[in-house]
């Protein structure tokens, strides 16, 4: 049995959706052994014989990787490693070899940072509920010893075939030449554009930061935030690119910046990609997580398709993707799902998708995508609260006879007059309000946030 450790360190560490902590601190090489030994014992029970293990390029995750592979042959399963790898890269694997695997990395947390994203075989999710509790009370209390025969490690590189494998999905042959300029931050997009998008000759990449280095010394590889852009938007401008791309840490999520260096909202790019998968298969379910623009649902109905609405996080996502067989998935912070990649998420095939639709049509992306764009919105905004359920019912109580309706499917999400909404809801892990708005204009937003922050903040 390993060592046991204090529930409270380890429920800081093993978080809801994945394992993310401060190296040397929360994260060490023997808790990560005691990790990945019972996450081992837990596959193995669901009849798993190997775990493909891939990691980012932080300095910390080769060695974090092989003594979480060092806690796998222990418990008697096999390893496959697959080495250097964006996340959805190490989902492609798992999925391809039909088998669980671990992505060692922190996405785009700071250099400091490093942790573990864990799925089933075909890439299937583990969460909270669905596997990283019972990993956390083991940990806590310790893991049993395994008295077989140790497992066995063997590598493969699969980069080539993750590469073949997306472009098989979108087809690019017959669009016309683009230029674009791509922001890796550093981070595995410089690992994987690449091979997926540099062996194809109607695209011109200019690259952007592509040197792997987990100290990310250029800018956080975290597009979400509006300052992790501009270099790409300046990019975007002095090179005539007819498109940017910006990747996060890992690769797994995509952002995108028009001809005009403008940012172009996650939402109408689940619209755009929802449409294109709906022309394939009519009628197909859409999910979308509720902090996501209305206009993606009212399209998905509008074209024949069945949009159904989620709590937000890619644990509820790709549960959904299962339940209802959807064939689309997105989020408003860029992470989008496909049936055709097991359900899991990968920026590079959403990148590939909008690629596609813009080399189809002899117009600019910003024209491409104002179709997409029908409201605006506030973006996620962040307050510092000691009580958020006390905040939350005090803005609810102040809008009154004003609400057209409230669900609490996650947070509280007031539905207003004329299209207008608002989500709040609180973080899992730190003492944080989250605010989501959208209405018709700009102006409306900016009133509601200004009313809603007010009575937060008071």
């Amino acid at each position: 049995m390993t060592v046991a450790r204090s529930a409270e360190f380890v429920n800081a560490v093993i978080k809801a959706y994945d394992v993310r902590g401060v190296v040397g601190e929360q994260i060490d090489a023997q808790f990560v052994r005691d990790v990945g030994a019972s996450f081992a014992r837990l596959m193995r029970a669901e009849g798993a014989t190997r775990v493909v293990i891939g990691h980012d390029m932080r300095d910390s995750s080769p060695s974090l990787a092989a003594a979480f592979a060092d806690g796998v042959l222990d418990q008697g399963l096999d390893v496959v490693h697959i080495g250097l790898a964006s996340t959805d890269q190490l989902y492609f694997a798992s999925g391809s070899l039909d088998c669980p695997g671990a992505m060692f990395t922190a996405s785009h947390n700071p250099a400091r940072y490093n942790g573990i994203k864990m799925c089933r075989a075909k890439a299937l999710p583990v969460g909270q509920d669905t596997g990283l509790a019972t990993i956390k009370s083991e940990v806590v209390a310790g893991v049993p010893v395994y008295h077989g025969a140790r497992g066995t490690a063997t590598e493969v590189d699969l980069l080539a075939d993750y590469a073949a494998y997306l472009r098989g999905l979108v087809d690019l042959d017959e669009i016309r030449p683009l230029t674009i300029a791509v922001d890796a931050g550093n981070g595995m997009g410089g690992h994987t554009v690449p091979a997926v998008l540099g062996t194809l000759p109607q695209l011109k990449i200019v690259p952007l930061y592509f040197e792997l280095d987990g100290s990310f010394p250029n800018h956080e590889a975290n597009p979400l935030d509006p300052k992790n852009l501009v270099d790409l938007q300046d990019l975007v401008r002095e090179s005539g690119a007819d498109i940017g791309l910006a990747f996060d840490g890992d690769a797994d999520r995509c952002f995108v910046v028009d001809e005009n260096g403008e940012p172009v909202s996650p939402s109408a790019i689940t619209a755009l990609v929802a449409e294109r998968e709906l022309a394939k298969e009519p009628g197909a379910v859409i999910i979308h997580n509720l902090i996501t623009s209305h206009a993606v649902p009212e399209l998905v109905t509008e074209l024949g398709g069945t949009p159904v609405r989620t709590r937000v996080g890619h644990s509820f996502i790709k549960q959904e993707m299962a339940a209802t067989g959807a064939v689309f998935g997105g989020e408003h912070s860029a992470h989008y799902y496909f049936r055709a990649f097991w359900g899991a998420d990968s920026g590079m095939l959403a990148a590939l998708h909008v690629l596609a639709a813009l080399g189809e049509k002899d117009r600019p992306i910003s024209e491409l995508m104002s179709s997409y764009a029908t409201y605006a919105a506030s973006g996620e905004i962040n307050s510092t609260v000691a009580d958020a359920k006390e905040r939350t019912m005090a803005v609810v109580e102040a809008f009154g006879d004003r609400t057209v309706s409230v669900d609490r499917l996650d947070g509280v999400t007031v539905q207003l007059p004329d299209h207008a909404w608002f989500n709040l809801r609180a973080s899992n892990t730190e003492p944080l309000l989250r605010l989501n708005v959208e209405a018709r204009s700009p102006e409306e937003v900016d009133a509601l946030v200004t009313e809603i922050l007010s009575i937060v903040r008071s």
